[in-house]
């Protein structure tokens, strides 16, 4: 690795909080001894079992031995991915949030490309270095994230999150969550944090 990764107590705070603490952030995944990552530019919290836009939405603990859930990762400690599949085709990459059983997850939406750009534009089909990473099937497809990263312990390995840049919060915008609007009242809860001045976000 060419950074430290952030330790465990980076992640153990709310998810609202930790959304807007990871911009900045660089999130890195060396896979195939090919090192990619990028600036965390825009995130979107999900605010555990009472926010009705979450996966973990009106769950109170995580699935019996009978069988296995995908939010169950989201009830263990924050600092581990959470990874799932949306439309049958793009995997979404989740940061977890919280302490254990308080199920709260990060959802980073887009990246600054930094480290491994060439492989990045190789993996997505595009020289475009400003949709490499705009959106969070889009990254997780230059990062090489996959299901097989559900659950990984952000905290070392191939996978993590470390240091870059401070954001002032003055660069900080707050709005409303992407597409969320099956969740009544809580798609109006402005839960997505971008960085103002970016050119990279998935949605101006």
């Amino acid at each position: 690795m060419t950074a430290l990764c952030l330790e465990r107590a980076f992640y153990l705070r709310s998810a609202v909080f930790l959304a807007k603490a990871l911009l900045g952030k660089m999130l890195i995944h060396v896979t195939g001894g090919v090192e990619t990552g990028g600036l965390i530019v825009e995130t979107e919290a999900y605010a555990g079992r009472e926010d009705a836009a979450c996966h973990s939405y009106k769950r109170s603990s995580p699935s019996s031995k009978e069988g296995r859930h995908r939010t169950d990762v989201m009830f263990g400690p924050g600092g581990h991915a959470y990874v799932y599949l949306i439309y049958g085709m793009y995997n979404c990459f989740n940061v977890v949030a919280n302490v254990e059983n308080e199920p709260e997850a990060v959802l980073i939406r887009a990246l600054e490309p930094i480290q491994g750009i060439s492989a990045m534009k190789d993996r997505r089909k595009t020289q475009d270095v400003k949709k490499l990473c705009n959106g969070p099937g889009k990254l997780s497809i230059a990062l090489g994230i996959t299901r097989d990263q559900d659950g990984a312990d952000l905290c070392g390995g191939s996978l993590f999150i470390a240091e870059a840049e401070s954001i002032p919060v003055n660069r900080i915008l707050a709005t409303p969550r992407i597409n969320v609007d099956y969740a009544g009242e809580a798609a109006l809860l402005p839960y997505r944090f971008v960085v103002r001045d970016s050119a990279f976000l998935s949605r101006q």
